[in-house]
């Protein structure tokens, strides 16, 4: 009977708790649970969160989109944030220099309010989410993936704009003075989480980067690649860490033990999360083919120390979840690994206050209106003058000294918005390009302006309304536009509408709320030249784009490529004639661009060398856009491939320009935007000015103008070596530092890393050395006297480099402090560096890092002590100093510093 009585409470049992009962009761709330009580301490909370969590549930917040569990109250969060030089992707904000010239400024506490104003934006949009629709958007949310600390070893790779150049001691300071920005001072909440990435060795090719194995001795790892790294982690506190898509002596990156387990966490301490680069766990199997199946590729991260995946195309997040909860069922992972990870991942957002009531933290005072602010724009000009690195000024041409009736404006980059902003970018409200920063600040002067030519070809524009028509008729102006909610032109379309011309940037908002990512547009209509010639005539598009004329197919990229590629090809057409046009268009993600261009026969260069011939003055504005040097492009031209350089030589068809404007005879700057160096050979021998302006920000022409007219001195200082040919590289794809840098470079550059030009002038006198080594370390004191021995106020930025003579694989020189100060005519100040164990210290084959008996020679100046010939010589002075104990490891998690506001 007993027995009987037990087996029917079983039967029982199991006929309610089947599945569906189970969901039934997973979806009734949970009260009162402890996660729920803000006067828990936070690791007891996301302990009991997790305990709640079945086992679906947890995997579905292990990639970036991070679904909502109602049930438990955990909202839906997207962890994909870009803020490299501004909240980027997320309509206006403040867009301040691209990081390459935040870099140039070698000003720690400016950088540090760069940040700080950066995660306040970041505060303001991710209020307007929350209180629109209750939901963290993408690219509304708090973690933040930047700064990009990667060493930027060669110019030729197109990413390095994102980075604060090629020195270790550079890249870990500013890298510090970041994350701190960003993560704010309060000493509960975080403001935003900070994300350095991508750890640790990776620059380049953007061609291999999903499939290579770089290799990289330990010397160069902990000489060169950690540094920042174990700054921004270390004394930073950075609360994230991005690992890279490209394999490290043997290993893939998001799965490495050697960079995630043996020095992140062991030896660094990093309590953090982890998250993949987007798609970086897929190339585990499927770039690096390190496992058989993508379960055990993406088990393979998470047991090594990766927590949260990035999928890409975001789409594919479901695949990879599957392949989480398909590892866990058949071995290859457990759920106490799993576990591990949602607990670092619930940490960040808990921290970030997004479980406790908004009054508790203090970030969520911040409203929309703190974004895009007036004191922000202000701040973002300041960044961009500092930034400004004057390269030459023969027999001080600048400033400008007399008011010019006719200034000639010539070339790609004048009144390029792409110019302004670099990549990683927001959308400045206000943007004022050079041509109006000009305009502005020379009002006298008659400014004329002429393109002339495109960054690598032709100057292409926008077809105009004027020249399209919906059909032959010729009745009505644009082109047909059919709108369907899917990316294959498939079943009826959502709308059909007119579009004036296909001259489209639709950003993060999508085409509507309908049509916000994965979506394709057919437009029909007809083309009616205006002249007769020989026309360019093409598409430029995100992400796939078919064009046809009259039938036949001209240009065609029909693949997911970001950001927009540019096919154009040559035809001839007849004026009035009507052509047939179709144009068919998909987009997978927001941030869209889609535009029909031409280049319109005419006389582009003689339009310019007319407008030179009657100028006054010349000032030409080249380099190159992140439309050329970027991540993963498709840019089809001599000197470029993928995304990076083959060439570091101006554009092929803006020298020829150049050439023919200097022809002329008349008064003639240069000025560069670029992210990267650029060998103006020719133009360092002929042009009487250069500057280099970097992606200046959405207040760049007002910096630009402001520094010819001499309204300050510029101060910037290269963050990376501008070599004088591609010849003096080693190749691209090797990751060794030898003859790389300026620390390794035996040749002669055509301008140093730290070189700069000012409008006054500096005098050091008076250098003192405290050496207080000892046995167990200590520290060097370095002192030396400043004089602004001009007639113009000016900042200086005081460089320290150290030679240690006679120690094996020691560089040949390298930074090891620097302080930016203002000097008005005639001031003296005292600078003072303290050096401690880290600064003093080099690295043996072994990779150890230590204090080696010997002589140090001390060079405190406005640049490096050894320049080209055929440059100023900066101003400085020369100290030496002998360390004389025995040979000592460097203790290094006990050096550090700490970044202070001003």
């Amino acid at each position: 009977m007993k027995r009987n009585l037990a087996l029917f409470l079983f039967l029982a049992l199991a006929a309610v708790l089947t599945p569906s009962a189970f969901a039934q009761q997973s979806e009734q709330p949970v009260t009162g649970a402890v996660y729920q009580d803000p006067s828990v301490p936070t690791p007891q909370r996301v302990d009991d969160l997790i305990a709640h969590m079945t086992l679906e549930e947890k995997v579905s917040q292990l990639t970036h989109t991070a679904d909502a569990i109602p049930r438990l109250g955990v909202p839906q969060y997207d962890w994909w944030n870009e803020g490299l030089h501004g909240v980027a992707r997320a309509g206006f904000a403040t867009v301040f220099p691209q990081t390459i010239g935040m870099a140039a400024t070698f000003d720690e506490p400016l950088l540090h309010k760069v940040a700080t104003a950066i995660s306040t934006e970041f505060r303001a949009k991710y209020y307007a989410s929350l209180h629109g629709d209750g939901s963290s958007d993408w690219y509304y949310g708090l973690t933040v993936w930047s700064p990009n600390i990667n060493i930027f070893r060669d110019p030729r790779w197109g990413r390095g704009q994102e980075t604060y150049g090629e020195d270790p001691y550079l890249t870990s300071r500013m890298g510090v003075a970041f994350v701190t920005g960003l993560q704010g001072d309060d000493p509960k909440y975080l403001k935003t989480v900070a994300t350095p990435k991508h750890f640790a060795v990776h620059s380049g090719p953007e061609t291999t980067r999903h499939t290579v194995d770089v290799q990289a001795s330990k010397h160069d790892m902990e000489d060169t690649y950690f540094p920042a790294f174990r700054a921004t982690v270390m004394e930073g506190k950075a609360e994230s860490v991005m690992c890279a898509y490209n394999s490290i002596n043997g290993e893939p990156a998001c799965s490495n033990k050697d960079l995630l387990q043996e020095h992140l966490r062991n030896s660094w301490g990093f309590q953090g999360y982890v998250v993949s680069d987007c798609g970086a766990v897929s190339d585990i199997f499927q770039g690096h083919h390190f496992t058989k199946t993508m379960e055990e590729g993406s088990a393979s991260a998470f047991k090594t120390g990766m927590d949260l995946i990035c999928s890409y195309p975001p789409d594919h997040a479901g695949f990879e979840r599957d392949a989480v909860l398909k590892a866990v069922h058949e071995g290859f992972l457990t759920e106490a690994e799993v576990d591990r990870s949602l607990r670092r991942l619930f940490t960040a957002r808990f921290r970030l206050g997004m479980f406790d009531p908004q009054a508790m933290v203090p970030y969520s005072k911040i409203r929309p209106d703190e974004n895009d602010s007036e004191a922000n724009s202000q701040l973002a000009l300041q960044t961009a003058r500092e930034s400004i690195v004057l390269l030459k000024n023969k027999n001080n041409f600048l400033p400008l000294k007399k008011a010019y009736a006719t200034i000639a404006v010539i070339g790609p980059n004048a009144d390029s918005l792409d110019a302004l902003v670099g990549n990683y970018n927001g959308t400045p409200s206000k943007p004022v390009t050079i041509v109006e920063g000009l305009q502005r600040r020379f009002p006298q002067s008659k400014i004329v302006y002429v393109q002339a030519t495109g960054l690598i070809g032709p100057v292409t524009k926008p077809v105009p309304s004027d020249d399209l028509y919906t059909d032959d008729s010729k009745k009505e102006h644009g082109l047909s536009g059919d709108y369907f909610s899917n990316r294959d032109l498939e079943g009826p379309s959502v709308f059909s509408r007119t579009d004036a011309n296909v001259d489209f940037t639709w950003l993060n908002k999508g085409v509507n709320s309908q049509l916000l990512q994965n979506y394709s547009v057919r437009w029909t209509g007809v083309l009616v030249p205006p002249e007769d010639g020989s026309y360019l005539l093409g598409f430029s598009g995100q992400d796939g784009y078919r064009l046809w004329l009259d039938g036949k197919l001209l240009v065609e990229d029909w693949t997911l490529h970001h950001p927009p590629s540019t096919n154009t090809k040559l035809v001839t057409l007849k004026k009035g004639q009507a052509y047939s046009i179709k144009i068919e268009y998909f987009q997978s993600i927001r941030f869209s661009e889609a535009h029909l261009v031409w280049n319109m026969p005419g006389h582009d260069e003689q339009d310019a060398m007319d407008a030179v011939r009657k100028a006054d003055l010349v000032i030409g504005v080249f380099g190159l856009s992140a439309k050329v040097e970027g991540e993963e492009m498709r840019v089809h031209a001599d000197g470029f491939a993928g995304g990076d350089r083959t060439s570091i030589d101006l554009p092929a068809p803006q020298e020829k320009l150049l050439e023919q404007v200097s022809a002329a005879g008349k008064p003639t700057i240069l000025v560069l935007l670029n992210g990267s160096a650029l060998a103006v050979n020719w133009a360092n021998k002929n042009v009487p000015a250069i500057l280099e302006a970097w992606y200046p920000g959405e207040n760049g022409g007002t910096a630009v103008a402001e520094a010819l007219a001499g309204d300050f001195s510029p101060s910037g200082r290269l963050p990376v070596t501008f070599y004088k040919s591609a010849d003096q590289l080693p190749p691209f794809d090797d990751y060794s530092m030898a003859n790389r840098t300026y620390r390794y470079f035996t040749g002669e550059p055509l301008y140093p890393f730290g070189y700069g030009l000012s409008y006054t002038s500096f005098a050091y006198s008076n250098p003192r050395v405290q050496n207080l080594m000892n046995a167990t370390g200590g520290s060097v004191t370095v002192s030396v006297d400043v004089t602004n021995t001009g007639a113009m106020a000016g900042d200086e930025v005081v460089q320290l480099y150290l030679t240690h003579k006679g120690v094996a694989r020691a560089p040949l020189r390298a930074l090891k402090s620097f302080q930016h100060v203002h000097l008005n005519p005639g001031q003296k100040q005292t600078v003072t560096f303290s050096l401690n164990s880290d600064q003093l210290s080099t690295v043996d084959e072994a990779g150890s890092r230590r204090i080696v008996p010997g002589i140090v020679d001390v060079w405190i100046g406005g640049g490096q002590p050894v320049t080209p010939s055929d440059l100023p010589k900066p101003a400085g002075v020369a100290a030496q100093f002998t360390i004389s104990q025995a040979s000592t490891i460097v203790d290094l998690p006990s050096t550090g510093k700490t970044i202070t506001p001003q």
